[in-house]
């Protein structure tokens, strides 16, 4: 059975003909496709939960739509792109994630790369090898951190599909998992009308007399967060608190983090890759799909 990798032409062909399909409908057109065997579509993972073929496909259908080689209209559904149909051309035989993360470093193409979350980058997690030469535990430390990458990429594409209320909620809900508001204390959404440049505030008590105050950007990614858009944060602080916590979906300029490091308040920037590395870590738009126990010996049963 092809790996993951092995789907994607086969998905990109599949969905060629432009139809926006359920995931549901091009999975076995897919695996027809591809050419699987009876036996090779019944086979499960070892866990049992899913079909290998599905969880495979499944996996090369979320990269080429992080990548833009698929678009997702509405829930469930996808449909090619151009980009989509140019891999199909260029690579007709097959393609591996490391040509199309090659094509993508080339700013003329219309493959799109995404920054890796702070839980995967090299610093933080096993380095990307050979994996004949992992041990068992780092296998499962480098598959975690691919499914983090993986599922932080599309947190981003979801947040900037939604209207700004709705990413201004979300990270309210963020910040009070994180435990902000206390245990007595809550957080809500600005009026729009009359936020004066913040957008959340959470209540660190019931009195509400230590405040957080939010400033949130649903930004696409090549729009960056200038330095005006921080001074204009801190001028919406001034006289209401001595911090505050700016959260947006792409990326700060230096010339805004350097602005922030330089006044006398305390502000947090908050970009894309640090926000979904806390939505994961804190449970918020993400749930736990499967749980995995690693075990050893217990030495004091056989003392």
């Amino acid at each position: 059975m092809p790996n993951w990798e092995g789907f994607m032409i086969p998905t990109l062909r599949v969905l060629d003909d432009g139809i926006v399909r359920h995931w549901r409908e091009f999975q076995p057109l897919v695996a027809d496709s591809a050419g699987l065997t009876e036996s090779q579509k019944q086979e499960m993972l070892p866990s049992g939960s899913q079909v290998k073929y599905e969880n495979r496909i499944g996996w090369a259908v979320s990269f080429l739509t992080n990548v833009g080689a698929l678009a997702r209209p509405k829930r469930g559904h996808y449909t090619i792109t151009d980009a989509g149909r140019q891999l199909i051309g260029s690579f007709p035989d097959g393609i591996r994630e490391r040509d199309i993360r090659a094509l993508g470093a080339d700013p003329e193409s219309p493959i799109r790369l995404y920054e890796k979350t702070e839980r995967a980058k090299p610093s933080d997690t096993v380095a990307a090898v050979d994996g004949e030469s992992m041990t068992p535990i780092e296998q499962v430390q480098s598959g975690i951190a691919r499914i983090d990458e993986e599922v932080a990429a599309e947190l981003l594409q979801r947040l900037q599909g939604k209207e700004p209320g709705f990413f201004e909620q979300a990270v309210v809900e963020l910040l009070l998992a994180m435990g902000y508001g206390g245990t007595t204390g809550g957080g809500s959404v600005t009026q729009r009308s009359n936020d004066g440049g913040i957008d959340g505030v959470i209540d660190q008590d019931v009195l509400g007399l230590s405040r957080v105050y939010i400033q949130a950007k649903r930004y696409a990614d090549h729009n960056v967060v200038q330095r005006p858009d921080v001074q204009g944060f801190v001028g919406a602080l001034s006289g209401k608190a001595d911090s505050g916590v700016f959260i947006t979906t792409s990326r700060f300029s230096e010339g805004a983090r350097t602005y922030a490091e330089g006044v006398p308040m305390r502000v947090i920037l908050i970009d894309g890759a640090r926000l979904t590395s806390l939505m994961i870590r804190y449970g918020v738009g993400v749930q736990v799909r499967e749980t995995y126990k690693v075990v050893e010996i217990d030495e004091d049963f056989f003392a």
